[in-house]
C-alpha cells in the first residue's frame, strides 16, 4: 500500500506538504526544493497555542500528501478538528503522510500527572522544541527521510539538499555560540516558558516567569515577587515574546532598571525574520546586543 502511494506522489509532480507552523515550512522547502509545494497554517506572530482555524485549512489538508506538525500537544486546541473535517486518511497519525517532530527529541518538563491547578501545562513536555538550534538538523533529516519515502525517485535530491543545509547550519551554530558566550551562566526571566530549550542549550538560567503558572496572566502578588527576585538574584534580562503584552515586563523594568528584550519564536514573528536562519540570527543578535 505504501509503495503504491509513493509511486502516485512521485509520478504526479510536487509533493503537497502542509505544516502547522512557519519554521517547519521553511525547513521543508529547503529540503524539498522544487519538488514540494509547502503551506504553513499558522502565521508567525500568533500565539502558537491558540490558532483560530479557518475554513481554508480544511481544503489545504484535504489535498495534502504530507502533514508535518510540531507535536507535544501544541496544536491540540485547533488542529485535530481540522484534520477530521478534511477526511484525508493519508495524513492521519500513523500514516506515511503524517510526521510529528516532538517525537524526535527529548522534551523538557514532562508531566506524568496534570491538573488544572498547574495551569496550561503539556503532559508530553514543553513543546517549544524549535528554539533549540541543535534540534533543527534533526527535524531536517526526518523531513528528508519522509520525503524520500513519498517520492523515492527524488531521494538523491532531498539528501543533497539536506547535506547542504546541515553544513550551513552547523557553521551558523558556531557563530551563535561565540556571540552568546558572555551570557553563559547569567540569569533571565521569561514571560512564558517559551525559550527554555534555547536557554538550556546556551547555559543561561531561566530564573522565573512573569506568568505565575503557564497560561495564567501575571497577578499583582506574582509581579511583586518577580521584582524581589530580580533585585536579589542579579537577573540580567527579561525575555519577552511578541504575542503577549509587554506591559508587565516594562512595568517591572521601570521598577528594577532591568532591560526587556523582545525576541521572536517563529518565522514572521518580527519583520526581520523571513526564514529559519534569520530566526536564530535575530534571537542571538537581540540577546547578545542587550
Amino acid at each position: 500500500m505504501l509503495m503504491l502511494y509513493c509511486l502516485s506522489v512521485s509520478g504526479f509532480g510536487k509533493i503537497k506538504v502542509v505544516t502547522s507552523y512557519g519554521y517547519i515550512a521553511d525547513i521543508t522547502r529547503r529540503i524539498g526544493g522544487d519538488n514540494v509545494s509547502v503551506i504553513a497554517l499558522a502565521a508567525g506572530g500568533m500565539d502558537p497555542h491558540f490558532i483560530t482555524p479557518k475554513p481554508s485549512f480544511i481544503a489545504k489538508l484535504r489535498n495534502a500528501d504530507l502533514l508535518i506538525i510540531n507535536g507535544g500537544q501544541l496544536e491540540i486546541g485547533w488542529l485535530p478538528p481540522v484534520i477530521q473535517q478534511a477526511n484525508n486518511p493519508v495524513i492521519n497519525p500513523g500514516r506515511a503522510g503524517f510526521l510529528s517532530l516532538m517525537e524526535l527529541v527529548k522534551p523538557l518538563d514532562v508531566h506524568n500527572e496534570v491538573s488544572r491547578a498547574q495551569g496550561d501545562v503539556h503532559p508530553d513536555g514543553n513543546p517549544h522544541i524549535q528554539l533549540d538550534p541543535f534540534h533543527i538538523p534533526v527535524f531536517a533529516k526526518a523531513i528528508m527521510e519522509r520525503l524520500c519515502k513519498l517520492a523515492p525517485g527524488k531521494c538523491e535530491i532531498f539528501r543533497e539538499n539536506y547535506t547542504a543545509f546541515e553544513k550551513r547550519w552547523l557553521e551558523k551554530i558556531i557563530l551563535w555560540e561565540q556571540k552568546l558566550s558572555p551570557l553563559k551562566g547569567r540569569k533571565v526571566v521569561e514571560y512564558h516558558k517559551l525559550y527554555d530549550y534555547f536557554l538550556q542549550r546556551y547555559q543561561i538560567e531561566a530564573a522565573g516567569t512573569l506568568e505565575p503558572l503557564p497560561g495564567i496572566p501575571p497577578t499583582s502578588r506574582h509581579i511583586a515577587g518577580i521584582i524581589d527576585l530580580i533585585k536579589k538574584q542579579n537577573i540580567a534580562l527579561i525575555i519577552q515574546d511578541v504575542y503577549h503584552s509587554s506591559r508587565t515586563a516594562r512595568f517591572i523594568a521601570g521598577k528594577t532598571g532591568i532591560k526587556v528584550v523582545i525576541i521572536p519564536h517563529d518565522i514572521g514573528a518580527v519583520k526581520e525574520v523571513t526564514d529559519i536562519f534569520s530566526l536564530f540570527d535575530e534571537i542571538v543578535g537581540r540577546l547578545a546586543g542587550s
